[in-house]
């Protein structure tokens, strides 16, 4: 084991993904389609494979999880899940929103968060029982609790299926205000208080992991739509993250059908 806590590796693997990703922003980066059509470029696999290395550098036994290359499983209890870049699409066409996750996993229990944003110079990070920080100042989810006074956001409404977009689209009805686009920057923004919700659908377990410690130790809810948690066995990929625990039951009500 390295004498480095894994905050700090992360914090290092950040910096590390920021100095390969900015000199790639807003220039004529040739992107690929993978398998599932998501697109893909060299600064995705060049950063992922970065922060892969450091990983077996300084915790040779861990496993991992990433976007871009295989799972490495070892069967210890400690799991990196990792994406380079959340955000591909904004990526590519010049929008900054764009960021890089890692998570820590112990036992399938995310113990540490981070998200950073390498174009606006943010970063909030989260350990299990330490509170969320942005930019190394102690943030909270706002302290809404009723629908219509919520700001709620989501990255795109494509991925929904059409029972989805109805169930999304009875939600938006009741909430103060709606917007798109985001992507994992949403969630920073929901940790510090900007915004209320944030709903999504299709996600795969790495873009979500960072998310969970980032949400819940800034004092928010984060579940799928049944209200189970996001990431386990069974889970469909939906999403949605809320400042308030009331908030929470309340949204989830209104996504299942079951609010008055």
């Amino acid at each position: 084991m390295t004498a480095m806590q894994p905050h700090e590796l992360a914090h290092k693997m950040a910096d590390r993904a920021r100095s390969i990703l900015q000199p790639y922003f807003r220039t004529r980066i040739q992107v690929q389609d993978k398998a599932d059509t998501s697109p893909v470029t060299i600064a995705d696999q060049e950063t992922e494979s970065a922060l892969r290395a450091m990983l077996h550098t300084h915790f040779p036994s861990h496993n991992i999880i990433g976007e871009e290359h295989e799972q490495l499983q070892q069967g210890g209890d400690f799991t990196w899940v990792i994406d380079p870049i959340d955000g591909t699409k904004s990526f590519i066409s010049g929008m900054p929103t764009f960021g890089t996750l890692i998570s820590l996993q112990q036992a399938e229990v995310p113990i540490l968060g981070m998200i950073d944003i390498p174009i606006s110079d943010e970063r909030w990070v989260a350990r299990r029982g330490h509170g969320t920080r942005y930019n190394g100042q102690s943030c909270h989810t706002s302290a809404v609790t009723e629908l219509r006074d919520a700001i709620l956001y989501c990255t795109e409404p494509d991925p929904f299926d059409k029972p989805q977009l109805a169930r999304f689209e009875r939600l938006a009805q009741q909430v103060k205000l709606r917007r798109f686009g985001g992507d994992c920057y949403l969630a920073g923004l929901l940790a510090s208080g900007h915004i209320d919700l944030l709903v999504e659908a299709s996600l795969k377990i790495y873009d979500v992991m960072a998310m969970v410690t980032v949400i819940e130790e800034a004092g928010g809810c984060i579940s799928d739509w049944h209200g189970q948690p996001v990431g386990g066995p069974g889970w469909d990929g939906s999403l949605l993250a809320s400042a308030t625990a009331a908030l929470h039951a309340r949204a989830l009500a209104v996504l299942q059908g079951t609010s008055a």
